[in-house]
C-alpha cells in the first residue's frame, strides 16, 4: 500500500492474458536494443539517442565538382578531357607533362594527355557510353567551338553530322563551316542552346558542333599485308604509352610523307583516333591505317616473326638512327613516351636501340617530330643504292 492508501498501479507487463505495450519488457526476458519501441510513458522512442554512432560508417570528406557524378562541373570537366582541353586533362594521363624524357630523343615526348581516358583517359571513359572511351572507335565524339569545327572540317575530318544554332548568319566562321559540310556531303541540323549544351556536355560550343565517325581500327597483321601490295619492304611505326592524339596525327602525317605503311598502337594506355588526331594528321588518317593490338609486346614479336626488324628509339641507344644497317629491311621503329621512354618489356622485345642525336641541354623532343626524324633517316638510307 502506499501512503494515503491507494494501492500500486499493477504492471501491465504482469497482469493475465494482455500482452505488454511496445517498449516494456517482461521481467525475465533481455531489455529490447535498438530503434524503435515507446518509452512507458507511451511516447514514440525517437531512436538510439547516440549510442550507435560508433557504428556508422564515414563516407570520407565530400570530392569536388568536377569528380561528382551528375554535378554540371563534371560533365564540363569530361567533356574537357575527352577533347584534351583543360588542365585536369593534362594532368591525368601518366607520361605526360613537361618532365624529362627518360629516352631524351628516342623515348619520344607525349605533348599533353588527351585522355581520357583514362586520366584523362580513363576517366573520360567512365563518362562515356558503357564505361569506354570517347573517340575510341566505339563513340562517336563531339567537337565543339566555331574554330575547332571549322579546322576539323578543312582537315577533311570524317564527320556524320553539323548542329547549327540559330542566327547561323551572324558570323562567318559558321557560314564556312555550313558550306564546308555542304561541300562534304555532311547533313546539318538545327539544334538550340539546350540540344548543343547536351551534345557536348556543357562545353563551350558557340553554336556549332560536330560529330566525328568512329574510327575504324585495322588489325596488326593488315599494316604487313599493304607493305607486301606495295612491293615495298614493311615500314611501321609503333607508340608505346604516347597519349596525346596530337602526337598520333602527327606521326601519321610523317608516315605518310615518308613512304610508311601504318601506325601501331596499343588498346590501352594509349592515344586514340580522335578529331584533334584528324587535325593534326592534316587528313593524312585518311591514307595511313592505324591498327589497334591487345598487347604490344605480342604484336612486335609476331613482326619478328614475319621477318621485321624492330627499332626503339632510346637516349642510351648505342648507334644513332642514321646509322641503322637494318633500315634497307621491312623496319617497326618504336617511339616511346615522356618520362619513361620505351617500357621496360617493349625495350626488351627490340632488336636494336637506336639514338637521335641532339644537343646536350635539350632535354626531349615531341614524340611525333622524334618519329619524323627516324623516318627521315630511315627513307634516306632505303635511297642510297647499296
Amino acid at each position: 500500500m502506499e501512503r494515503g492508501g491507494r494501492p500500486p498501479p499493477s504492471d501491465p507487463a504482469t497482469l493475465p492474458g494482455r500482452p505488454a505495450p511496445s517498449g516494456y519488457h517482461v521481467s525475465g526476458d533481455a531489455p529490447r536494443a535498438g530503434r524503435g519501441g515507446r518509452t512507458k510513458a507511451g511516447k514514440p522512442r525517437p531512436g538510439t539517442g547516440g549510442r550507435g554512432r560508433d557504428k556508422l560508417e564515414g563516407k570520407g570528406p565530400t570530392p569536388p565538382a568536377y569528380l561528382r557524378p551528375g554535378h554540371p562541373a563534371q560533365r564540363r570537366a569530361a567533356a574537357a578531357a575527352a577533347r584534351g582541353t583543360g588542365p585536369r586533362a593534362r594532368r591525368a594521363a601518366p607520361g605526360d607533362g613537361p618532365r624529362n624524357q627518360a629516352g631524351a630523343t628516342g623515348g619520344a615526348v607525349d605533348g599533353g594527355s588527351r585522355t581520357a581516358g583514362k586520366t584523362a583517359e580513363d576517366r573520360r571513359g567512365a563518362n562515356a557510353p558503357g564505361g569506354r572511351s570517347r573517340g575510341a572507335g566505339d563513340a562517336a565524339e563531339v567537337v565543339a567551338g566555331r574554330n575547332a569545327v571549322v579546322e576539323a572540317l578543312r582537315s577533311g575530318v570524317p564527320a556524320t553530322a553539323l548542329y547549327a544554332g540559330p542566327r547561323r548568319d551572324a558570323d562567318e566562321r559558321v557560314r564556312e563551316a555550313v558550306d564546308l559540310a555542304v561541300a562534304a556531303g555532311i547533313p546539318m541540323i538545327e539544334a538550340g542552346r539546350a540540344e548543343l549544351d547536351r551534345l557536348t556536355g556543357g562545353s563551350v560550343h558557340q553554336g556549332l558542333a560536330l560529330r566525328v565517325r568512329p574510327y575504324d581500327y585495322a588489325a596488326p597483321d593488315d599494316l604487313i599485308e599493304r607493305a607486301a601490295e606495295t612491293g615495298q619492304p614493311a615500314l611501321i611505326v609503333a607508340l608505346d604509352g604516347v597519349t596525346d592524339p596530337r602526337n598520333l596525327g602527327a606521326v601519321a602525317r610523317s608516315v605518310a610523307a615518308f613512304g610508311g605503311h601504318g601506325v601501331l598502337i596499343p588498346a590501352r594506355r594509349s592515344a586514340r583516333v580522335t578529331a584533334g588526331a584528324w587535325k593534326a594528321s592534316a587528313g593524312a588518317l585518311a591514307r595511313v591505317p592505324v591498327a589497334q593490338a591487345p598487347n604490344l609486346t605480342r604484336a612486335l614479336a609476331a613482326y619478328q616473326q614475319a621477318g621485321l626488324f624492330v627499332v626503339g628509339l632510346d637516349a642510351a641507344g648505342p648507334a644513332p638512327v642514321s646509322d641503322l644497317e637494318v633500315a634497307d629491311g621491312p623496319v617497326v621503329l618504336v617511339v616511346g613516351s615522356e618520362g619513361r621512354g620505351l617500357s621496360r618489356l617493349v625495350g626488351e622485345r627490340c632488336d636494336v636501340l637506336a639514338r637521335i642525336p641532339m644537343a646536350a641541354d635539350t632535354e626531349s623532343l615531341n614524340a611525333g617530330v622524334a618519329a619524323g626524324i627516324a623516318l627521315y633517316a630511315v627513307a634516306q638510307a632505303r635511297q642510297i643504292p647499296s
